[in-house]
């Protein structure tokens, strides 16, 4: 295996808080299950990596493998950070030389866009790092090897990583690519998402709710 991909997803039940504006609790499940299942699709599709999902949440494996996408399966919900080193970890027991990372909440990732990151890669030591559209968070990241260097996500973590980066001896490389970019938490991003996704999973729920309407955008 050259590239382990890991997608970090806590749960479904209780994903989405920033959109009680906009969703209804069984709503905003069954958009982060749309989302997962359009970066999964992307994962595949690319066929650069073999991918897997990161996850304590039975629902969660069970909607992974249906896409034909391997588990990492934590026995406690730890956060983020730690799941992706939880990853990391296993990329490095399996062998792969370089190691992928996606949120689980970027629907409108597409497979060329993966594949685009996994050949920007270069010589390990190497670190490629994918910032969100609003330049704070980290969306992606490709590491060779594995365990180049450590991760920690959360606000403003693309700025930090570069710093952590450089503080290894790295020199971190900025790969824009803006479906990735586009995480999806507040009810701007649901606008976003409909306009630059339109023919993603997501896309299509947000419009069978009738949520172009809820934000005053009638008939998109």
């Amino acid at each position: 295996m050259i590239v382990l991909a890991a997608v970090p997803v806590k749960d479904l039940a209780n994903a989405k808080q920033r959109l009680v504006a906009v969703l209804a609790p069984d709503e905003r499940r069954a958009l982060a299950e749309a989302m997962l299942e359009d970066v999964l699709a992307a994962l595949t599709a690319a066929r650069l990596c073999e991918a897997y999902v990161v996850t304590g949440d039975t629902d969660v494996m069970a909607l992974a493998r249906r896409h034909g996408v391997g588990c990492l399966a934590e026995r406690v919900n730890r956060g983020h950070t730690e799941a992706v080193a939880f990853a990391q970890q296993e990329a490095l027991a399996s062998g792969a030389l370089r190691f992928l990372t996606l949120p689980g909440d970027v629907p409108c990732a597409t497979a060329e866009e993966i594949s685009a990151l996994c050949a920007a890669a270069g010589e390990a030591p190497d670190a490629i790092f994918v910032p969100s559209l609003s330049g704070f968070g980290t969306n992606g990241v490709l590491l060779s090897p594995p365990d180049a260097m450590p991760l920690k996500f959360g606000e403003p973590s693309f700025d930090n990583h570069l710093e952590a980066a450089r503080a290894r001896g790295l020199v971190p490389r900025v790969l824009t690519l803006p479906g990735i970019g586009l995480d999806v938490d507040a009810p701007e991003d649901l606008a976003l998402l409909l306009e630059r996704g339109p023919a993603t999973r997501s896309a299509a729920l947000l419009r069978r709710l009738g949520v172009p309407g809820r934000l005053g955008r009638p008939g998109r």
